[in-house]
């Protein structure tokens, strides 16, 4: 088998294996409420957003990137699952199982490409780049807006209290102003309506 048909195997072995990401089900609704979003609509919506948000990213980020990051930063959880971000107990040992996850499923890749696809996860978890900040504003945006776009059904399903929100939004939305007023006043809206819990 020539070096070119193994190379292209790799590659058609890694797209069926990551089709997979189809059936992780996270807890954010879909906006009609008929059911919660799967792994790939989320990182669809994410790559989807930073098109049409880009216009709010620090000044020279490279967008292409960005948009890379959030269409692979979920495959791990193929074999990890997905762990509910205000469940302490699911996300411990999360980042050991990750990574375990990323090197199988990164090394189906052809050396070059297996390597490229985990540098930009291990930038994205770091979030210390323009582009990985801008990508986890995105990946950390689009389930708030989804619940108060649902009358918030995961935060009542779950008990989220306003301070939880706020605590887990701030890192990633706080050096954006437009989007950390809209979110703030969001949250305050959100109480009012018995969707969060106060406190």
């Amino acid at each position: 088998m020539s070096i070119e048909i193994q190379r292209f195997s790799r590659q058609l072995e890694f797209i069926r294996e990551i089709d997979k990401v189809k059936s992780i089900f996270r807890q954010t609704p879909l906006m009609d409420k008929s059911r919660k979003e799967n792994d790939a609509e989320h990182s669809w919506h994410l790559a989807a957003m930073v098109m049409i948000l880009a216009e709010y990213a620090p000044e020279g980020t490279d967008l292409h990137r960005v948009t890379k990051m959030v269409l692979i930063h979920d495959l791990v959880e193929i074999d990890a699952g997905d762990a509910y971000l205000f469940d302490a107990a699911a996300n411990v040992g999360k980042e050991e199982r990750e990574q375990e996850a990323a090197d199988r499923i990164f090394g189906i890749l052809p050396e070059d490409t297996g390597r490229e696809v985990m540098e930009l996860w291990h930038e994205f978890e770091e979030r210390e780049t323009n582009e990985a900040k801008f990508a986890t504003l995105m990946d950390r945006f689009q389930p708030f807006l989804h619940n108060i776009s649902t009358e918030g059904i995961s935060w009542l399903e779950h008990g989220i209290s306003r301070s939880q929100v706020l605590s887990r939004m701030k890192p990633a939305v706080e050096a954006f102003p437009l989007f950390w007023d809209f979110l703030t006043s969001s949250v305050d809206s959100a109480v009012e309506k018995g969707w969060l819990k106060p406190s």
